[in-house]
C-alpha cells in the first residue's frame, strides 16, 4: 500500500434487490454481543451499491467496497459475486 492511500472499507453482505438500474441493495449482517447481559444478536443495514455491469442478482453473495459519493444514497461499489444463486 502507497503513503498516501487509505484503506477503503469493504463488507460482504446478500443482495436483497436488484430492481434499480445499475444499482443493488446490500444487506449487511453483524452478531454483537450485550455489553451488560453477554447475549449475541443480529444487526442488520442495508446499503446500495453500484453495480456497473448488473452481474449481481437477488440472493447473491457480493463484496462492496466503500467509494466517493455517486448519488444521493449510493456510497458503496460492487466489487465482486462471491456465490450466485
Amino acid at each position: 500500500m502507497e503513503k498516501n492511500q487509505v484503506q477503503k472499507r469493504q463488507f460482504t453482505g446478500t443482495v436483497v434487490s436488484d430492481k434499480m438500474k445499475k444499482t443493488v441493495t446490500v444487506r449487511i449482517e453483524r452478531t454483537l454481543v450485550h455489553p451488560k447481559y453477554g447475549k449475541r444478536y443480529a444487526v442488520s443495514a442495508k446499503f446500495k451499491a453500484h453495480d456497473e455491469t448488473n452481474a449481481a442478482k437477488i440472493g447473491d453473495e457480493v463484496v462492496i467496497e466503500e467509494c466517493r459519493p455517486l448519488s444521493r444514497d449510493k456510497r458503496w461499489r460492487v466489487v465482486k459475486v462471491l456465490a450466485k444463486k
